[in-house]
């Protein structure tokens, strides 16, 4: 059986969704710490503008001052030409790109349809394969609102494949499809993953699920059920979109291995270790948050009998 890929993004999609910014130093110990769990790869920040996303101003700070482990990938999200190449200076691993599979979320989010994010897309690639620490990076696409737009409803699977081509032929390695606002539901997710994987045999697709209406998980298993075996997941289950007001936020990297190690799935993953840094969390954000195996324990946990 294939081991699972887990690729961490809390220190980006989580933390740049919080009220407070997070000290950098404060980032860097928390990558450090998760670095050595098992995970595939850590989204460690996005090299946008300051003024955009005030809590990832520090995104420099941060690449170059986390201890690098070969057996991590250190992924960052780029939105342009001048991102990726503060980027590359940092000797990141791997760069993520995001549109939106529909209109109307792509106009609200990025202030682009998604032609114009492929246009985008074709001149960040272009600057990441001429630059010379760029050759070795991978390229990937996030492909927000694959299962659904929360301003249109759904999005056809024609549409979603017909975007996935034009990524690929741009030169984009790997494609997460993402479950934006949580609108998935196990079914759609099993049709859309066993034809994506079809269609594109060739092509490492991630999943990327939102718990907004409490399904993260089980897409998650229905996805792994179709042949995936790479998934974002977020420590704590931080995060969240602009679009679901009140939401939960991504699917929780730690209940997910843990799902998975339940199963018996191998997930490379050491979860004691995810779950003492996920426990330092709520003081670190100021707030709970919504993972449960860190607050109930592991399903193989015994516990003392009451005594009467």
């Amino acid at each position: 059986m294939t081991q699972l890929q887990i690729n961490e993004v809390a220190p980006r999609d989580g933390f740049q969704s919080e009220a407070s910014f997070i000290p950098t130093a404060d980032k860097i110990r928390l990558i450090d710490a998760l670095s050595v769990t098992g995970l595939a790869r850590i989204e460690t920040t996005s090299f946008v503008s300051p003024k955009a996303i005030p809590h990832l101003r520090d995104a420099a700070e941060v690449v170059t001052g986390i201890q690098r482990r070969t057996d991590v990938g250190i992924t960052v999200l780029v939105p342009n030409v001048k991102g990726a190449e503060r980027a590359l200076a940092g000797g990141i691993d791997e760069v993520n790109l995001v549109m939106s599979a529909s209109d109307s979320h792509g106009l609200a989010n990025l202030r682009m349809t998604p032609t114009q994010s492929l246009e985008q897309f074709a001149a960040i690639i272009e600057a990441v394969r001429d630059h010379p620490q760029g050759r070795a990076v991978f390229i990937n696409a996030s492909l927000s609102t694959s299962f659904g737009c929360p301003f249109e409803g759904e999005v056809p699977q024609a549409r979603v494949f017909e975007l996935i081509e034009h990524q690929l032929a741009l030169g984009v390695q790997g494609v997460t499809l993402c479950d934006t606002t949580g609108m998935a539901n196990p079914a759609q997710v099993a049709r859309l993953c066993e034809a994506a994987q079809s269609r594109f045999p060739d092509t490492p697709f991630t999943l990327h699920f939102h718990n907004t209406r409490g399904m993260g998980l089980a897409n998650a298993l229905a996805a792994w059920q179709t042949g995936i075996t790479r998934f974002d997941a977020s420590l704590g289950g931080l995060g969240g979109c602009p679009f679901a007001p009140g939401a939960t936020g991504n699917v929780c990297t730690e209940d997910l291995v843990h799902m998975f190690e339940q199963m018996g799935v191998a997930t490379g993953v050491d979860l004691d270790a995810l779950l003492a840094a996920s426990a330092i969390l709520p003081d670190l954000v100021g707030h709970e948050t919504p993972g449960q195996v860190v607050k109930a324990g592991k399903a193989d946990r015994q516990y003392p009998i009451p005594s009467r």
